[in-house]
């Protein structure tokens, strides 16, 4: 008698196995929290599910015992061409009173922004970075209710800088519109960054001080070589944003600073691409965990494969900066950061508009180049997640595609891989380009499905709501503010120190001025003379025994821009470098420069200046605990300053300071002394 089971029989056991065993897997699954406003809790085996679709039963998108790809095909299968489509877009979103492109809202004079709904369709006629007329109109943002209900938009990025309670509420809002809608598929709001100091706080760069914990700016970041402090920025700065809803940060920049002139530095962390890699890892982790969950802010690594070799700095926001270049043949260096981006679990990559310039490369803007995105970011570095656009390429940067249609280059944009559009808020067009068959509902689908994914694992099905009074707890408070006031201190770098001036000695009498010209102030030289302990502050420099001037160049920010000749000069950049060499002849000098870009110094460096500080975006506070040795210096130099103009001028863009030579820098990458 044989003992063998017919293997019908035996098949037909194992699925009885894997079936109770996930039956079992399921039944192991905790109840998640669920927070609803407009749908229905149903109540099945004891477990609470809620019913998005308002069908009165329970979908397989709305099971959270399911794998999330089962969860994801069933509500694909659910969704219409026309949500699909909506749900590609990623447009700017406006609170009550919120008007952040400037002028009066159509509806009236501005009022305090406040936790309802901007319902204004925002229509530009003009790109809203150079000012110049767009071939087409473009729906830039829509009225919140109508983006919602009829174009089914789902992706938001806020750009208000409110009060943490008002953000929170207005977030809960926002999901209470989205969770009554047809499917209830909930909203992802992303921001770019919001707790740094920084000159240059144009819309689409940084937000700005805020209130939420205030640290130094990405360049600081990185001249602290504290890659655990880094961790604690992020980890804290991620629980900061969770609590007011932001959950995707449009940020950080894994862009490599070797074009000195490039108006975009300030966001980087430097010319080197090891100590980059370190900081996008860190920063990723930190803010995201080792995987995306409940407790994470997404991700999205920027600008693929690398923004910084702009050919002489000039930027791609515009028709005169539109390529890059890469003169010294290091394209593979400025990719190495997005490899530990990828290896760290970003959730998202965003390409540049940049165009590569060279033989080797389609000279078309990188969200459209399919070499760039599908072969070599997709493919050859294995990267699955989420491909979004920068702000405008179809309609404002079509660099290297400007004659072609706006559905050919969405054809074209989905063709390199793209997933999700930034800067337009009217479906239509997308639409139009599948409905003609340009590219196929399938592929529209792959798309789809990625961005659902994001969305199930951070949580957001399940629970989208905030808890208004953690959110006042939590933003900037003293444990956080505390961790960033080691970071700011820790950020300023000591470039020389001569003839000892620094530390200052206790009872010293000093003149101190601070000096920043936005182009727009009146008074651009101000006198600090500040409560602090065991230093006498005096009006004018005749009384002092020692001068400190802190200066803040700056060009004017990105969006000033006319394509002219970038010039790194301190006198070029809205710095009177006449009075600042009256100070430094008349007393002890200390000079404190505030480094947005590599600087170039030699107007006020004529061997007298003995005491020279480097700060990248901190506080008067931090500053002051440097200079009278409450805390030691011991920031180190995120990249190479140059000697003069004729070294920037001749530099290779795509190489960074510290191999450009020996007679190109003058504090070189790394350089910082200290007191010890």
């Amino acid at each position: 008698m044989s003992n063998k089971f017919p293997k019908k029989q035996v098949i037909a056991s194992l699925l009885t196995v894997l079936s109770f065993t996930n039956i079992l897997a399921q039944q192991k699954t905790a109840q998640p929290n669920l927070g609803s406003r407009n749908v229905e809790i149903l109540r099945i085996q004891n477990l609470s599910f809620k019913d998005l679709n308002k069908n009165k039963k329970l979908d397989g998108y709305e099971d959270w015992r399911l794998p999330i790809s089962e969860r994801i095909k069933d509500l694909v299968s659910q969704m219409t061409l026309e949500e699909k489509v909506g749900f590609m877009l990623i447009s700017t979103t406006r609170m009550g009173g919120d008007n952040v492109f400037g002028g009066p809202p159509a509806a009236g004079p501005a009022t305090p922004i406040n936790d309802g709904f901007n319902e204004e369709d925002l229509i530009q006629n003009t790109n809203m970075f150079t000012r110049k007329p767009l071939s087409a109109p473009n729906m830039a943002a829509a009225g919140t209710t109508k983006g919602v209900r009829q174009l089914h938009l789902r992706h938001f990025i806020l750009r208000a800088n409110a009060a943490p309670e008002i953000m929170a509420k207005w977030a809960n809002n926002l999901q209470a519109l989205c969770e009554d809608t047809r499917l209830g598929i909930p909203a992802i709001v992303a921001s770019n960054p919001r707790n740094h100091v920084t000159t240059d706080a144009s819309v689409g760069l940084s937000v700005g001080v805020t209130a939420f914990s205030k640290w130094p700016g990405e360049l600081g970041l990185a001249a602290m070589r504290d890659f655990a402090l880094t961790r604690q920025f992020a980890e804290t700065a991620s629980k900061e944003w969770r609590a007011v809803g932001l959950r995707k940060g449009y940020m950080y920049m894994a862009d490599l600073a070797t074009e000195p002139r490039w108006q975009r530095v300030e966001g980087t962390f430097g010319e080197d691409a090891d100590l980059t890699s370190r900081m996008i890892q860190e920063i990723i982790v930190g803010f995201q965990g080792k995987k995306l969950g409940a407790q994470s802010v997404a991700m999205t690594t920027k600008h693929f494969p690398g923004g910084g070799p702009q050919v002489d700095g000039q930027d791609s926001h515009f028709d005169w900066g539109k390529f890059a270049h890469y003169p010294g043949g290091m394209f593979d260096y400025h990719v190495k950061p997005f490899k530990a981006a990828i290896a760290a679990g970003t959730s998202a990559i965003m390409p540049y508009y940049s165009a590569p310039k060279g033989k080797e490369f389609e000279e078309v803007g990188f969200s459209f180049n399919r070499a760039m995105i599908n072969d070599l970011l997709q493919e050859k570095l294995g990267f699955h997640g989420i491909i979004n656009s920068d702000t405008g390429p179809i309609e404002m940067m079509p660099w290297g595609v400007e004659n072609l249609s706006i559905t050919e280059r969405y054809q074209k944009a989905l063709n390199a891989g793209v997933d999700v559009f930034s800067g337009a808020a009217n479906p239509s067009t997308l639409l139009e380009t599948v409905k003609k068959g340009m590219v196929s509902e399938e592929r529209i689908n792959q798309s789809v499905t990625k961005l659902l994914k994001e969305k199930f694992e951070l949580g957001l099905f399940e629970n989208p709501y905030v808890d208004v009074e953690e959110a006042k707890q939590i933003i900037g408070n003293k444990a956080s503010t505390d961790l960033a006031n080691i970071a700011l201190r820790k950020s300023i770098v000591l470039l020389r120190n001569e003839e000892q001036v620094l530390p200052i000695k206790k009872k010293t009498k000093v003149y101190f001025e601070t000096y920043f010209n936005t182009g727009r102030n009146a008074d651009i030289i101000k006198v600090a003379k500040p409560q602090y302990p065991d230093v006498e502050f005096v009006s004018n420099k005749d009384e002092a025994d020692v001068i400190l001037v802190w200066l803040i160049p700056n060009g004017g920010g990105l969006f000033s821009s006319q394509g002219t000749k970038i010039d790194l000069r301190l006198s070029a950049n809205r710095i009177d470098v006449n009075h600042v060499n009256e100070l430094i002849n008349s007393k002890p000098t200390i000079v404190a420069i505030n480094y947005t870009n590599p600087w170039v110094i030699e107007e006020i460096d004529k061997g007298k200046t003995k005491s020279i500080l480097a700060t990248f975006g901190t506080t008067q506070e931090a500053l002051l605990d440097i200079v009278t040795g409450k805390y030691n210096p011991t920031g180190k130099m995120p990249f190479t300053t140059p000697i003069n103009m004729k070294a920037v001028e001749e530099n290779k863009s795509d190489v960074p300071g510290y191999m450009e030579g020996p007679n190109y820098g003058l504090f070189p990458f790394g350089h910082g002394l200290s007191y010890k």
